[in-house]
């Protein structure tokens, strides 16, 4: 049993040496990123986005603060009915900017369908280009150091970064 276990390991050891060496790369894709025209023009149409959007929802809350302000210094002249439709009106104003902030901010969100709307194009054209450069320089694996890959230490010659960005046409 034990000369059978030698003999495995053995043919297992050996066998491993047969098998080609994979080729492993790296990019840092947030620096391909930031170098790309169309990424920096995205981003800003989503903060100018994200700005108005947040304008809107302000402003909801300003009113609702100026009804609240108008309540507080009539209710004293005010009937029990006139209160409670003032408070109604309030509370309207107020599930209005909450249901619009879940509507631009939230997880399926208005600001969600915009960052992949515009992201999209660009990342899938920085993945074709990370494709293309490893095929052509034949690496099997390429990982992507600003992701937080871990890359404690990475020889600078399997870095593809600006062979990426080459083929992307940037400077």
């Amino acid at each position: 049993m034990k000369i059978w276990h030698t003999l495995t390991l053995a043919l297992l050891s050996w066998g491993l040496q047969l098998l080609p060496a994979q080729k492993v790369g790296y990019v840092d894709t947030q620096a391909l990123l930031e170098r790309m025209p169309e990424y920096k023009a995205a981003e800003q149409e989503i903060e100018r986005l994200t700005q108005q959007w947040q304008k809107e929802i302000d402003d909801i809350y300003a009113r609702v603060e100026q009804l609240f302000q108008q309540y507080r210094e009539q209710e004293p002249l005010m009937s029990p009915e006139m209160k409670r439709r003032k408070q109604d009106e309030i509370e309207a104003e107020e599930r209005k900017a909450r249901e619009l902030q879940r509507k631009r901010f939230g997880p399926n969100g208005d600001l969600f369908k915009q960052r992949e709307e515009k992201m999209k194009p660009i990342l899938d054209r920085l993945n074709q280009a990370i494709q293309a450069v490893a095929q052509e320089k034949k690496f099997s694996i390429v990982l992507d150091r600003s992701a937080g890959a871990n890359i404690l230490y990475a020889e600078p010659a399997y870095d593809l970064t600006d062979a990426v960005a080459a083929k992307l046409g940037l400077r």
